[in-house]
């Protein structure tokens, strides 16, 4: 099983997320042929595997069983696949990381039931290898606050009137919960205490949070090929992030005949908004917020207790949350 080439420069990690793209695997099982051929394809089209790594580098802080910890890791992927799967559905996407979607290529039925699967594969990881209620109570409110955060989003498609504090309540949820719940995990089944879980939850947050704006920022300064991703559907789709969010704080009157043309906006729109964003600063605005939330983050590992698996967490993070693609 290959993973993602960044994990070249972090070869005591790099196995442990191997094994956990292998132990996915052996775990699809389903009936149907077309749900399996459709789940192992996206889970070979290079993720890179995140969400595992800070469950497994939480979980360095103390010497525990690595055969559990894989397999937890194991679980907050499927978790994170399920949602992409879902996610792919609703959006109609067509790509992702550079390849069709599960939707695109089997049809929406096969997806909606490939997420489905993912659910019970996560769930069943989790009753198995978790040691304590507490874990499997932490996926489950997790999971509604993903949840409630897509439904937020939902509510407030193509609404010019958006605010800031929508869009962050928005992302806590859909990307912030899957890092917090990744972290708690790690390190509270790692063997730490539950008020050292709560730090790296929090710590978890701050990473998601500041991870979604750089995406977002990504979706106006990155071009397709290399985001893996359509650039610009967002806005099509009446999903208003960060970067047109705080542009548009300025000038809503401005933004208001462009964003009404919805799904048929046409290239020349798109360079419309393009300027007001660039004149309003709304790109710059909000990278000065994702180094916020980068800033908090980096501030809570900074307090953790010295060691490789520190070093390794701060690395990490700088090296998630400056990327440009």
């Amino acid at each position: 099983m290959q993973i993602h080439p960044m994990w070249a420069d972090y070869p005591t990690l790099a196995p442990e997320l191997v094994a956990t793209l292998d132990l996915i695997e052996t775990k699809i099982a389903p009936d149907s042929v077309p749900v399996k051929e459709a789940l192992l394809q996206m889970i070979n089209a290079g993720g890179k595997l995140l969400r595992p790594a800070y469950c497994l580098l939480f979980s360095q802080f103390k010497e525990t069983d690595r055969e559990k910890m894989i397999a937890l890791a194991a679980a907050v992927e499927t978790l994170h696949t399920a949602t992409l799967v879902h996610d792919d559905i609703i959006d109609r996407a067509a790509t992702r990381r550079n390849q069709k979607t599960v939707a695109a290529q089997f049809g929406p039925d096969v997806a909606v039931y490939a997420g489905d699967y993912l659910f019970v594969v996560c769930f069943k990881l989790l009753a198995q290898y978790a040691s304590s209620l507490r874990s499997v109570q932490k996926d489950g409110t997790s999971m509604e606050r993903i949840l409630n955060g897509e439904l937020a989003q939902m509510a407030t498609r193509y609404n010019y009137d958006i605010t800031i504090d929508q869009y962050l309540h928005q992302v806590s949820g859909k990307t912030g919960q899957l890092f917090a719940l990744s972290c708690f995990i790690g390190a509270y089944e790692g063997g730490n205490s539950l008020a050292f879980a709560k730090r790296a939850e929090t710590i978890g947050l701050n990473i998601g949070i500041a991870f979604q704006l750089r995406d977002d920022i990504l979706d106006y300064t990155s071009d397709a090929t290399s985001f893996g991703k359509p650039v610009h559907e967002d806005i099509k789709q009446g999903v208003y992030s960060a970067p047109l969010i705080l542009a548009m704080n300025d000038d809503r009157a401005a933004f208001r005949p462009l964003l009404a043309k919805k799904q048929t906006m046409q290239p020349e729109d798109m360079r419309q908004i393009a300027t007001l964003m660039s004149a309003h600063d709304g790109v710059a605005k909000a990278q000065a917020m994702a180094q916020t939330y980068t800033d908090k983050a980096l501030a809570g590992l900074a307090k953790l207790p010295a060691g490789a698996a520190k070093d390794t967490l701060v690395q990490l993070t700088q090296q998630l949350l400056s990327r440009q693609n």
